[in-house]
């Protein structure tokens, strides 16, 4: 999608999704990652782990949220735009993270985080934290940091949205594309 790629990742409630939706917004080509390349598999071998039960379904469904290897590197081969940013959260990074040219890691407090996750799951009830489980899990993930990136570029994700995004898009070098 672009001769630059920039992964944008972040514990859950740390602000992907509307940091995908802004960079759209301002003509930007941004994949939501969790929506177009996300599904439940393995890790390792990217095998597809639907229909499958866990005792522990929401570490389950954590652990095995991956990306579509072979849809990222498509997306990366094609060049037609300048930059691309691609924003969400998947245990397999480390099978495509050599593709992009950068990793900007969202960071906010706990305080935050758990605030926007109660924010999405007010809206539906079905989004991720909203049993008392995956908001255990979270907790854990977010003091952990186990499933991000290490060195990326921190983002602090407290800011306004605006500020973020200028943030990244500076850091990127975006704003000569458009």
């Amino acid at each position: 999608m672009g001769r630059r790629n920039y992964l944008i990742e972040g514990v859950s409630g740390a602000g992907k999704t509307a940091v995908c939706t802004e960079l759209q917004r301002r003509g930007y080509q941004a994949i939501h990652g969790d929506r177009e390349l996300a599904y439940q598999g393995d890790p390792e071998t990217g095998n597809p782990t639907d229909g499958l039960t866990r005792e522990h379904p929401e570490v389950f469904r954590s652990e095995h949220h991956i990306w579509d290897v072979e849809k990222v590197q498509a997306f990366v081969a094609n060049q037609d735009e300048a930059v691309t940013f691609f924003c969400g959260g998947s245990r397999n990074f480390a099978k495509f993270l050599a593709l992009f040219d950068g990793v900007f890691v969202l960071e906010v407090d706990l305080d935050t985080c758990l605030r926007r996750i109660d924010e999405r799951v007010a809206l539906d009830p079905t989004d991720w934290g909203a049993t008392p489980a995956e908001r255990e899990l979270t907790v854990r993930l977010h003091h952990t940091k186990e499933n991000i990136p290490k060195n990326g570029i921190i983002i602090v994700a407290t800011a306004p949205l605006a500020r973020v995004v200028d943030e990244i898009v500076r850091l990127s070098d975006a704003h000569t594309t458009l």
